[in-house]
């Protein structure tokens, strides 16, 4: 299929089949397919200052951003901790959190980019509340779900077994969890995470918040890898992206899978296309 491309121009009309509006910013080197390249890694947070700052003007009614390597990033001598982080603090969103959503299954996190020594002591009962308040506020705006569902994983094995695994679910969770429902929100657990993605328990939830990022995210991959996305809550603003990285070794091969990207361009049109509450 012939697609032709026409230059951005914010007062155009409405999109024509067949044609793809692209505002040009130009690299700051030649790219080579595969080979990163600090003296780019300006331009690539450039487009993403440009796609959010537009959001948030109106001007765009959703951002939909492809995997970034955090290291070439960072070796040009910018601090960057992922794009949820980034954005965050563009938008000056005080808490933003990571979901990730394939059909019906939605897999929040309460913590993202950790080592998993330090996932203990960065689970709070004030953290979890906040993170579950952001996540059940953002099912409601742009899901529609009245009164989400919100099932809370533990964080040791067997939710620590009645403190026999360990004592996070009794001295964190469980009393967030309780804080929680006094706020009239529908949250459940904490429960085990090796059985609260069984089918039938998860018939009864609208999302999951799980501890650590490799506790909830392999989950979520095996369920739909080509089609899962990583939408980000807690902005101002609508964000969705794909759910993998760069794959640098398919970069010019033509055999590099899109469905993620498409995936999260169609929730995108979906989620904005509803009014938020």
């Amino acid at each position: 299929m012939n697609i032709e491309l026409r230059a951005y121009n914010a007062s155009a009309g409405r999109h024509e089949a067949g044609t793809l509006t692209v505002e040009h910013h130009p690299l700051g080197v030649p790219s080579i397919p595969g080979r990163l390249e600090t003296a780019n890694a300006r331009y690539v947070l450039d487009l993403l200052d440009r796609a959010t700052d537009g959001a948030t003007a109106g001007e765009f009614d959703a951002i939909v951003t492809a995997p970034v390597n955090k290291g070439v990033i960072n070796d040009a001598g910018v601090p960057f901790t992922g794009h949820t982080e980034y954005l965050a603090e563009r938008t000056h969103a005080p808490l933003p959190v990571m979901m990730l959503a394939t059909g019906a299954l939605r897999v929040a996190l309460a913590t993202t980019h950790l080592p998993l020594k330090d996932v203990s002591a960065a689970i709070t009962i004030e953290s979890l509340c906040a993170i579950v308040t952001v996540l059940n506020r953002d099912l409601v705006k742009w899901w529609g779900i009245a009164q989400p569902r919100i099932a809370v994983c533990g964080l040791n094995p067997h939710a620590g077994e009645s403190g026999h695994l360990g004592d996070e679910e009794i001295r964190v969770i469980g009393p967030a969890i309780a804080r929680l429902k006094e706020l009239g929100i529908r949250v459940s657990g904490p429960l085990p995470a090796d059985t609260a993605f069984v089918p039938r328990i998860l018939a009864d939830f609208d999302a999951v918040l799980a501890m650590y990022h490799d506790q909830g995210l392999p989950v979520i991959k095996h369920a739909g890898f080509d089609s899962a996305v990583n939408i980000t809550l807690g902005l101002p603003i609508l964000r969705t992206s794909v759910d993998h990285g760069t794959a640098l070794d398919l970069a010019g091969t033509g055999r590099a899978d899109v469905s993620s990207l498409a995936s999260a361009v169609g929730l995108a049109i979906e989620l904005s296309s509803r009014s938020p509450q």
